[in-house]
């Protein structure tokens, strides 16, 4: 999304109903035991929601424009295993206390994690860059648990009614958060300035980016990340909440820092390193996203 870019709100019958329906099912999932709650939203997200939502064929429709060698069968496995990471992501982050306890415990690795404690020492200002991978909440969560000064930039959600339960759930994550827009993102650059870290996520398509590639592919990208980063001095750092194979857990890895340049080449290395992490891990990617509209059309 670029600079001073925001969703739009909406607040008709039909997105009050919508968000009735799946405030119950969260309310549900919550009364369950952690370890219950989790995969049964997964399975919920995968088995039910995804097929009646189009989120199925959209995962299909995606694979076949960016990976049109993969086989039948490994198609069919994403289309069940990417909604179920999904599923679990949503009621992870609205688990609130109980999430944060369990990423507290996670294993911090990856070439950036000295370069992140040492600039966490100096109090320098960190643009941490991440994807809808695992759960993109985990590092932040992580990195709070342990002492370090994270917020976070968001998206508002389209659906103005469940937003307002969106913005409480990831606030009891941590704090502060900053909504996309102008007052969001001046915030935000405070807070950096101040030797705080940002929270950005790259990889939806933004009609005011700049059309960089991923996986191959025209996807434009919001450069607002490394903009910030090269007129505040901030070190660029990927990272990502990797799922472990028991689907409750993760690790946590720091990438090398993104050498400071132009924009453009700055972004397309935080795509490519996305893209990366994407191929070992890809069941973990949001392949819901309309990522490639131009390629699309």
């Amino acid at each position: 999304m670029a600079l001073g870019e925001t969703a739009s709100s909406r607040k008709g019958i039909n997105d009050f109903f919508i968000n009735l329906v799946i405030r119950c099912i969260v309310g549900f999932a919550l009364c369950l035991p952690y370890r219950i709650r989790v995969p049964i939203a997964g399975w919920v997200v995968s088995r039910i929601i995804s097929p009646i939502a189009g989120y199925s064929n959209r995962i299909r429709e995606n694979l076949k424009t960016v990976l049109p060698d993969l086989t039948k069968e490994e198609v069919e496995r994403l289309v069940l295993e990417v909604p179920n990471n999904a599923g679990r992501t949503l009621i992870e982050i609205f688990s609130g206390k109980t999430f944060i306890k369990r990423v507290s415990n996670s294993k911090f690795s990856g070439p950036g994690l000295k370069e992140l404690e040492k600039a966490h020492a100096e109090n320098r200002s960190v643009v941490l860059v991440t994807g809808h991978f695992g759960n993109y909440d985990a590092p932040r969560a992580a990195l709070i648990t342990k002492g370090f000064n994270v917020g976070a930039l968001y998206r508002k959600m389209n659906n103005g009614y469940f937003n307002s339960y969106y913005e409480k759930a990831i606030t009891q994550i941590g704090s502060p958060i900053f909504p996309r827009g102008r007052k969001g993102l001046s915030d935000m650059i405070r807070f950096l300035r101040s030797g705080g870290m940002g929270g950005f996520l790259i990889d939806q398509h933004m009609g005011g980016g700049e059309d960089l590639t991923f996986f191959g592919k025209s996807a434009r990208t919001a450069l607002s990340a490394a903009e910030l980063a090269l007129k505040y001095d901030a070190l660029v750092i990927p990272i990502y909440g990797v799922r472990l194979s028991n689907g409750l857990d993760f690790d946590i890895v720091c990438e090398s820092p993104i050498k400071h340049s132009t924009p453009e080449q700055m972004t397309q290395e935080l795509n490519d390193s996305l893209e990366k992490i994407v191929r070992l891990n890809m069941a973990q990617w949001f392949w819901i996203h309309r990522r490639w509209k131009p390629e699309r059309e």
